[in-house]
Formats: structure tokens, sequence, C-alpha cells
């Protein structure tokens, strides 16, 4: 598999896509004005607790308070020794209003709801994420050799050991709680003693400089701002068959190229300005992809298609036979669509950034080993999906749900509002319904005021079935109330708006 990453730079946004094999399969998107806060520091205030929900409001100083759960507040190094967090932790015995404390953006803000935080500090470089108040030194799962997990243990904590004035051998080169800990990424595989050392005196360092940063903010406020978008993409490549990164902009080429000699070297190679006349995401075909993105329906190679609905709960995708008619029988007809949505349902939740919970409702099958091929399908092509998901087995309806993680807004919410005409609702009321409406209101106002005359202004669709159709009904209404009624159209009225004004 060839990934490539496409690098899209404007004084106003960034943009980032990841093509697998010719295909877009995810796109990253920045906005100047409004940079994503996942991985920033901030010197927080508990603005208020809430133990019914086992959750704290927090001011960091954005427009709406922050969210921290309980279960995101992070013991202290002395604290996990003696096996407080054994016992089930309440809200109020670990905040109280007023109360300042350092936290961190695990989610940005989404919709009305403010940024999720956590107690529990963790900086990422190239090899190594450091926790500050961790003990221990963890190796992510991925790397599998029982010989290189414990040499990238016997690193670190030799490191460490010698930071500390310690022996190797001593203690075991315990970590005291003053070091923190540190997990080892996927990409240290085959990295170097010297590359490592590097990487663990950099983030030492690096939180050295944010203590100094907090104990000179006075009040909430931003203590470490995460790397821009294209440093973090170049930062987090290692350990990914990614062939070539282009970039369009020289000067953020340039920034790339120096932020890549002093982190990342290895990506050096990779590193490609795009300097042609036609733009780089319209040569790849991302514009359109993108466009499509954005459409509730998507069409399958078959003939069949997919129609994916947001909601504020959930988000529902329905597969559909379409126009596929198969060549052997229905049920063999219904198993191919299934089983080519499933690879298609794992690349639209990538590319439009669906989180939470999602239902999936396959065609019914028959047979169980079809389900459980449409399911095992549906799970290795979300295999190649960097953000954790879990598919529970088929519900008694016939629905597959499973959920998402979600760090920060969806495709559609960036790009998109909602509709002024329909609200969000994806229909509006029929000239007629407008008409009975109208009707209706005419006979309160009628009661209740005495009016001369009527003017009722609405939409052109409105106004005319009132002229037309309803033109009876119109008259047995007027003769009803005993006032007259005039019509005016206003062409810049929404097809549910409408006045009635008393003259």
């Amino acid at each position: 598999m060839s990934e490539e990453i496409l690098i899209n730079v404007t004084p106003q946004e960034t943009r980032i896509a990841y093509v697998e094999n010719g295909v877009l399969q995810e796109i990253n998107i920045e906005r100047a004005r409004s940079r994503g806060m996942v991985g920033n520091i901030y010197r927080g205030r508990v603005s208020r607790v809430l133990p019914g929900m086992e959750a704290a409001f927090v001011d960091i100083g954005l427009e709406r308070a922050a969210f921290l759960h309980v279960s995101d507040i992070d013991l202290k190094p002395e604290e996990k020794e003696t096996g407080v967090e054994s016992r089930p932790r309440m809200i109020y015995e670990l905040l109280r209003t007023g109360q300042d404390l350092t936290v961190q953006v695990i989610k940005d803000p989404l919709g009305t709801k403010g940024a999720r935080l956590t107690t529990e500090i963790t900086i990422p470089s190239r090899y190594l994420v450091y926790l500050p108040n961790g003990r221990n030194v963890g190796v992510s799962s991925r790397i599998e050799d029982p010989e290189e997990r414990d040499r990238l243990k016997g690193l670190i904590n030799g490191f460490l050991a010698m930071r500390q004035g310690v022996e190797v051998g001593e203690a075991g080169g315990a970590i005291t709680p003053e070091m923190g800990g540190f997990i080892v990424r996927t990409a240290a595989e085959g990295a170097s003693a010297e590359a490592l050392q590097q990487d663990c005196d950099f983030l030492l360092r690096l939180w050295r400089g944010i203590e100094e940063r907090q104990n000179e903010v006075t009040g909430v406020g931003l203590i470490f701002e995460d790397l821009p978008i294209v440093m973090r993409t170049l930062r987090d490549v290692l350990g990914r068959y990614v062939e070539k990164i282009r970039i369009d902009s020289r000067e953020s080429y340039h920034r790339a190229i120096q932020f890549a000699q002093e982190m990342v070297p290895d990506i050096l190679p990779i590193l490609e300005h795009y300097p042609g006349e036609r733009p780089l995401f319209e040569l790849h075909n991302i514009e359109q992809e993108i466009a499509s993105a954005l459409e509730r329906r998507v069409p399958l190679k078959s003939g069949g298609y997919l129609i994916i609905d947001q909601t504020e709960a959930m988000t529902t995708i329905d597969v559909n036979t379409g126009g596929f008619v198969g060549t052997k029988n229905l049920e063999e007809t219904i198993f191919k669509t299934n089983l080519e949505a499933a690879g298609a349902i794992a690349r639209q939740l990538r590319l439009r950034n669906l989180g939470g919970i999602i239902i999936l409702d396959f065609i019914d099958m028959a047979l169980t080993e079809h389900r459980q091929a449409v399911q095992d399908a549906l799970k290795r092509a979300l295999e190649n999906d960097h953000a954790r998901t879990k598919v529970c087995e088929v519900s008694g309806l016939g629905l597959v749900e499973m959920t998402r993680k979600r760090t920060r807004e969806s495709l559609e919410h960036i790009l998109c509002t909602l509709c002024p005409t329909c609200g969000g609702r994806g229909t509006v009321k029929t000239a007629e319904t407008v008409c009975y409406e109208i009707f209706r209101e005419v006979t309160r106002e009628a009661r209740q005021y005495n009016a001369r005359q009527m003017l009722v202004i609405a939409a052109p669709a409105v106004i005319d079935r009132l002229r037309e159709e309803d033109s009876t009904s119109l008259a047995e209404l007027q003769e009803f109330i005993g006032v007259p009624l005039k019509l005016q159209t206003d062409v810049h009225y929404q097809p549910e708006q409408y006045d009635i004004v008393l003259m």
C-alpha cells in the first residue's frame, strides 16, 4: 500500500490530504482563525463542580467553559502507590470551585459543547510520549518483538537513571516522581540509542519550559500550544508507509525542511515542494472528492449506494442495492453489495471524520456465514483507521452498532452550516401547509384585534396558492371574519416565512 500526503497551504487555512493508492482516505483542515486546540496545555480555574455528573466545568480563557470528567483527573504518583485509585473517586473529593489546575485539551469544542480536558498531561515527540505525572516506561503494543521491547525500555530507563545519578542496576533504575514517565511510540522500533536520548532530553527540556511558563501565568490562560498542523503531520508520519509528502507553499516547505532536519531527519528524502501552475488538490482530484464527501448519497461501483445521515446523537448509514441486480440470485446480490459497502463505509468514516455512535443498516442477509463475512470485512477495513473504533455484534434488528473516537469536528461541521431555510431539518413545509397556518393565524388575530384590513406577506409559492387552489377557502375566511384580506408577494421570504399586518 503506497501513501502520499498532499499539503495545501494558504494564509487562511491549511489542508492535508492522505492519499492511499491514488484514492483520498482522509482530509484534515486547520483554519488560521480557529486552530485546533488538542494537545494545548492551559492554566484553568474550576468554575462549577457537578456532583450529579461527576464532572466539572473549567474556565481556560475560551468563549465556552471546558469539561473535565472525574475519569480524566490523574492521580499524583504518590497517590497511585497508596492504591487510592482502587476505590471509586468522587468529583467533590478532588476539585472545588475556584481551584486552579493545569489541564490539557483532548477534544476540540464540538458543536455547542466546550473542549474536553484531562489533567493527565502528555507531550509527544518523534519517538516518545512524555507523561510528567507518570512513573513507568511503557512500549507501544504495536511493537511485538519481545527483544526490541526490552531494548527500548532498557534504554529509556537507563537515560533516566543516569539523569538521576543512579546506576542502572540500582533499584532497577526506578524513576522518581520528579522525572515523570514515558511511552515509547511505534515509530521508535529500530531507532538508535542516540536518537532516543535526543528525544528524551528534548521532552524533559520542553517540560521544564512549560513549568516555568506555568509559574509566570497568573489567572487562566494558555501555557503551551501544540505544533501547527503541518509540523504535527511531519512529526507523526514515521511508522507509516508514506512515499511522498508534497507541499505547495514554498515558505511552508522551507519551514518543514528546517523542522525535519531538527526533529525527523528520516523524512527529508520524501519531502517535496510542488511548484506547478495547476493547484495541487485539483491535480489529484481532491477538490471533487471533498465535494462528494459532503453529499448524503455515496454511490458504489456495483450500482448500489449508501445514505449517510448525521444527527446530534449518532450517525446512521443505510446500504441499498440500487441499480445492482447481480448475476446469480438475490442472496448473492445482497451479499456482494454489503461486502462492497463495508469497505466504502470504512473509507467514508475516515474521510468525513465521523465519530461517536454509528449505526450501520446493511441489507438483511439470510445466511449466518454471510453476516459474519461482512462484519469481518468491515473490521479489516477499519484496521487502517488511525482513530480508535469498536464494532459490536449484529443486533436483533440486523443492525451493526459501532463507535469511533471523535477528537475534532467532522468535515461537514467544518465546511458547512445549518441551512437557513430548513434549520437543519432537511425539509420545509409545503405551500399548502403554510396556507393553512396563515388561515389559523388570521382567524386568531381577527378575534383578538379590531382591524379594518389585513395584509398577508409571504413567499411567491404561498401567495400563488392562496390566489389559485385556495382562493375559495380565502373568500370564505374573509366572509367569516368580516375583514378584507390583501395579499403581497415578497421574493426574499423563505418558504415557511409569512407576516400578517393589521391595517
